[in-house]
């Protein structure tokens, strides 16, 4: 007999009757590519029963998820923070500053935001909440997380037509084998992570 498929339990909110946006990021352990970060403000009572952490989630389901969320939200927005500016804040606060912009660019303003993760630095004009494991919690955060993901990939994608011998459509831009024995015989793009110094390739190339 067939195993049921688990069932996901989401938080809708954390403060009822508040106009709250969820928040998450995409792509802190690639050594190429941005990172990818998303707000997404929600109608209340919305529900999928796909939906989850998009690490949890096939690439088939975050897609489905994608296209709805993006026309059922209230508001969503999604900003990309590059390599170059990665190496100069570092990924956990160029992650922070994705989320930030992506806040800054939702056509509604929320009430209070809850933030992927346990580090955030206070912006004005805005109530917020950390909340570790938080897009396997709160829907709205799992939302952010979908978006920034498949937003990401789908970035990652279109580079590998320019940059064919790193694998980027499958790989996306993480250190797997066939990555590492790229960058050892093609060397860095300038879509490479230099401040990330994976040991297969130390010292030669960083």
């Amino acid at each position: 007999m067939a195993a049921m498929p688990r069932e996901i339990h989401l938080r809708p909110y954390l403060n009822p009757g508040m106009l709250e946006a969820g928040c998450d990021e995409a792509g802190r352990g690639p050594l190429a590519g941005p990172v990818f970060a998303a707000a997404v403000i929600l109608p209340e009572g919305f529900h999928h029963p796909l939906l989850n952490d998009s690490k949890q989630m096939g690439e088939a389901a975050r897609e489905e998820l994608r296209g709805i969320i993006e026309e059922q939200a209230v508001a969503w927005a999604v900003e990309a923070v590059d390599a170059e500016e990665i190496d100069r804040l570092n990924i956990l606060w160029a992650s922070v500053t994705g989320m930030q912009r992506a806040v800054l660019k939702l056509s509604v303003k929320p009430e209070f935001l809850l933030i992927d993760g346990n580090k955030w630095r206070p912006l004005k004009g805005y109530k917020a909440q950390t909340v570790v494991h938080g897009d396997a919690t709160y829907t709205s955060i799992a939302a952010a997380s979908v978006l920034a993901k498949t937003h990401r990939d789908a970035y990652m994608r279109s580079m590998a037509v320019l940059y064919p011998q790193y694998g980027w459509e499958h790989n996306f831009g993480y250190p797997t084998a066939e990555h590492i024995e790229a960058i050892r015989r093609y060397g860095l793009t300038p879509l490479h992570r230099r401040s990330f110094h994976p040991k297969a390739l130390e010292p030669t190339l960083f």
